[in-house]
């Protein structure tokens, strides 16, 4: 997948951002040797290893191919690949109104690590953030 075909996936997937990600960001990804990018149809998931610490920077399904288990095997491949990187450890930001994303982490064995109030920027205002956190 192009940087512009993540980019347009990424708006369709977070239509109340205030600004999508856009092309030229994830080609900074693409470039960054310590980002990893899995794509799968209609998905993708980066993250970012550093030393043995990995962040979910995103990982987004487009709104017609959700609820059909992409997203779930897209993390499992996600932290697969950062285990094998030495990541000891996987954090991530999730909206606190997201549910469905909250479910999707909690199966995957994440539990809550903190707060982060008005953490995203939204059209319709301010939302909150759960940081959520697992061993790998």
């Amino acid at each position: 997948m192009t940087p512009e075909a993540m980019a347009a996936l990424h708006a369709r997937c977070f239509d109340d951002a205030p600004r999508p990600w856009s092309a030229a960001e994830f080609a900074e990804y693409v470039a960054d040797p310590a980002c990893l990018i899995e794509t799968a149809d209609a998905a993708l998931g980066v993250v970012r290893v550093v030393a043995d610490e990995a962040e979910l920077l995103t990982i987004c399904v487009a709104p017609e191919a959700r609820r059909g288990g992409r997203a779930a095997g897209l993390l499992d491949r996600l932290i697969e690949i950062a285990s094998s990187r030495g990541a000891t450890r996987m954090f991530l930001e999730v909206a606190e109104d997201n549910a469905a994303a909250r479910a999707l982490y909690t199966r995957a064995g994440f539990t809550d690590a903190g707060y982060r109030k008005s953490y995203y920027r939204r059209a319709s205002g301010p939302v909150g953030a759960r940081v959520m956190a697992r061993r790998l």
